[in-house]
């Protein structure tokens, strides 16, 4: 299952998404995370030092080589170089389990506390003004089209803040996106762009109430989001203390916080995923960004790549 945390600068989201992620990797569940966020925080919160925090690899630095390696024997694609982010897998391409030993994979993730976990690369002084931080993210919606991922596992993805996640295709990248949402009338003008955004393109949106300190405040959150609100987390000392440096087990969460995280795992399990619909939005998103800019940069009708007939899937694992 794929699942992104999205929502206000400051919300909690990055907190969130660790929170998650520790909880299924403490159940015995396997959890691959990737920081797609501009400010690189995951690792850290998942219990990660300075220092492994800093030499963790990123999935931008490792873009030839990942492109390279899912582009295998596709007669399609032309050469690596031809891959743009929304290229979309067919026959011949190398399908990925996202927990299988794999050599790419190996070389792009990191196991932290349990979480196999890679980062999409911080902004550096040299991206100033010249590049956007999209481009950090190709490599990780090139991932997400080409991992087979099954019920029982889980792709998690902390996203850039705010409704800035839908400058790409990579929104409709998951089977749900869990908004987290504060108590405050600007977290929940996020949500509401955001929810009119997801509508559009049938995304999955559930929201995740956090920083609660009271009834007001579930009170708010209910008469803000109705329905869309599906649990909330309140004020944690556990938190506090990880984000002082203290590491600890997540059983040592507060009860009510862990009730929370258990109900987003029940609603993730819910969902089974329509791999059919999954890969037409994601050829959708392919050839208009082919039409937008890739055709124009690669000097090739990107529209070719497509597969008409493939699907990916546990089936095309033993085809691809």
């Amino acid at each position: 299952m794929k699942v992104a945390f999205v929502g206000k600068g400051g919300s909690g989201k990055t907190t969130l998404t660790s929170l998650f992620a520790a909880y299924l990797a403490a159940s015995g569940k396997p959890v691959l995370a990737i920081d797609a966020d501009i400010n690189q925080h995951l690792a850290a919160a998942l219990g990660a030092s300075e220092e492994e925090a800093v030499t963790l690899p990123t999935l931008g630095d490792h873009l030839p080589l990942i492109k390279e390696h899912l582009r295998g024997d596709n007669p399609r694609i032309t050469s690596a170089d031809a891959m743009i982010k929304t290229t979309p897998p067919g026959r011949g391409s190398r399908l990925l389990r996202p927990f299988a030993a794999d050599p790419v994979l190996d070389q792009c993730f990191r196991m932290v506390s349990g979480v196999r976990l890679g980062a999409t690369g911080r902004f550096t002084e040299d991206d100033l003004g010249v590049a956007c931080y999209h481009s950090k993210v190709g490599a990780a919606e090139l991932l997400l089209n080409h991992f087979v991922d099954e019920p029982g596992e889980y792709v998690v993805m902390d996203m850039t803040a705010g409704a800035d996640a839908f400058a790409s295709g990579l929104f409709t990248r998951f089977d749900v996106t869990l908004l987290v949402c504060e108590p405050t009338l600007r977290s929940v003008g996020v949500y509401r762009q955001y929810a009119d955004y997801a509508r559009d393109f049938g995304v999955r949106l559930a929201v995740v109430g956090n920083k609660v300190t009271d009834d007001d405040d579930v009170a708010f959150l209910r008469d803000q989001l109705g329905d869309a609100l599906l649990c909330w987390l309140t004020g944690s000392g556990h938190v506090r203390a990880t984000e002082r440096g203290q590491v600890r087990p997540i059983d040592a969460l507060e009860p009510e916080n862990l009730s929370a995280l258990e109900k987003l795992v029940s609603t993730v399990d819910s969902v089974e995923r329509d791999w059919e619909r999954y890969h037409r939005q994601a050829v959708e998103f392919h050839l208009r960004n082919a039409r937008s800019w890739g055709n124009d940069r690669t000097g090739e009708d990107l529209a070719a790549q497509v597969d008409p007939d493939f699907v990916p899937g546990p089936p095309a694992l033993t085809q691809a």
